[in-house]
């Protein structure tokens, strides 16, 4: 799959523009604060509905305008696919091949991306919640039954967590609907956990031959998945309904005490390990850096496996920060493979050997002109 043609109306610092990519490579040139990233970020956004970047959608409609439009020709397999997001001070609409879509998550998972910034190094030695939503977004893309079943569980926690509050506080002493929240929560969690170890086993594979590569087979990768709930290994959805219902019901004193919910995926972690040493803990930041440019390449050949189709990767800037070890690594893994997106303040003398006819634009206060090579 690749994205032909991109049009942005009043989104950020992009008035009106309509651009024709490479299916190859496209390189995005230009001083910071020029508009690179938010060109990504309209990429982004028209695949999933949501920046990477912002959780207040107001910032994405240029300055005193109301509405803003994101659209795109899509070229997959089974031929052409017209997208447009329409976001608005009062929601968004989605449409492919001009039908509306009902729902958000029956639009999200038309255009694949896959998103690789600066801030994605810190994968490995970030917080459990920057993996866990690096987990639900590349997950949710390409399973819209995990991406259903995720909303629901959230929805439920919120209530959940609110009505344990609640009882914190004395305001009621009903516990039948905490049992209620409970059984659909463990319901909604079971399904979660299950198809996260099962795609993470497949990730796990794929990034295995990644570092194993990059490091000239001197470092083994593997995943350990750490559950708030124990015994979650090889367990059917059934089996892990009965033990996170039990989980809860056997810890609610501790919850209403605490006044939040204490058990499910949403306290659940993923451990990267080299030769059986968590690397977050004990491993170098050159070894943290390679692990988290194995993972995001193995989320490549993941939705390749899973949709038959490769995603399309973006870039932001991230050349910068990896050595030229790990740049060679990047850019040949990608040639004639991905379609990407790369922004960048200029290509060096080793990014243009490795990259074979990219199409350039230079980018200047929200305006992109087409460039020839030099």
């Amino acid at each position: 799959m690749y994205l032909d043609k991109l049009t942005l109306k009043n989104f950020r610092n992009y008035q009106n523009v309509e651009l024709s990519f490479s299916p190859q490579v496209n390189v995005l040139i230009g001083e910071n604060a020029q508009g690179k990233t938010n060109l990504l970020e309209a990429i982004y956004v028209l695949a999933m509905t949501r920046s990477h970047r912002t959780s207040n959608e107001r910032e994405l409609l240029m300055f005193k305008q109301e509405t803003a439009i994101i659209s795109g020709e899509v070229e997959r397999k089974l031929g052409k696919l017209k997208l447009e997001l329409i976001l608005s001070k009062k929601g968004k609409k989605a449409k492919a091949n001009h039908l509306e879509q009902a729902r958000l998550s029956q639009y999200i998972g038309q255009l694949n991306v896959i998103l690789f910034a600066p801030e994605d190094l810190s994968l490995v030695k970030g917080a459990p919640s920057v993996r866990r939503k690096f987990i639900d977004m590349e997950f949710g893309q390409i399973d819209p039954h995990y991406l259903h079943n995720l909303s629901q569980y959230k929805a439920v926690l919120k209530q959940r967590n609110k009505y344990l509050k609640q009882i914190q506080a004395k305001k009621t002493t009903d516990l039948v609907l905490l049992e209620v929240l409970s059984d659909q929560l463990a319901a909604f969690g079971a399904e979660i956990v299950v198809r996260r170890l099962k795609f993470l086993a497949k990730l796990e594979r794929y990034a295995q031959d990644i570092q194993k590569d990059i490091t000239q087979s001197k470092e083994k990768l593997t995943f350990e998945y750490e559950s708030s709930v124990t015994g979650v290994m090889d367990k059917t959805v059934e089996e892990l309904y009965q033990k996170m219902r039990r989980y809860l019901t056997e810890n609610s004193k501790k919850e209403i005490f605490q006044g939040t919910t204490l058990y499910g995926p949403h306290r659940d972690d993923v451990r990267f390990l080299i030769n059986t040493r968590n690397v977050q803990t004990y491993g170098s930041q050159g070894q943290q850096r390679t692990t988290a440019l194995a993972v995001k390449l193995a989320e490549i050949e993941l939705m390749r496996d899973e949709t038959g189709e490769y995603p399309i990767l973006l870039l932001d800037d991230v050349l910068s920060e990896l050595d030229g070890d790990r740049q060679t690594h990047l850019l040949k893994t990608i040639q004639n493979k991905v379609q990407t997106f790369l922004t960048t303040p200029s290509l060096s003398e080793v990014t243009r050997q490795l990259i074979n006819d990219p199409k350039i634009f230079k980018i200047t206060q929200g305006k992109v002109v087409l460039q020839e090579e030099e």
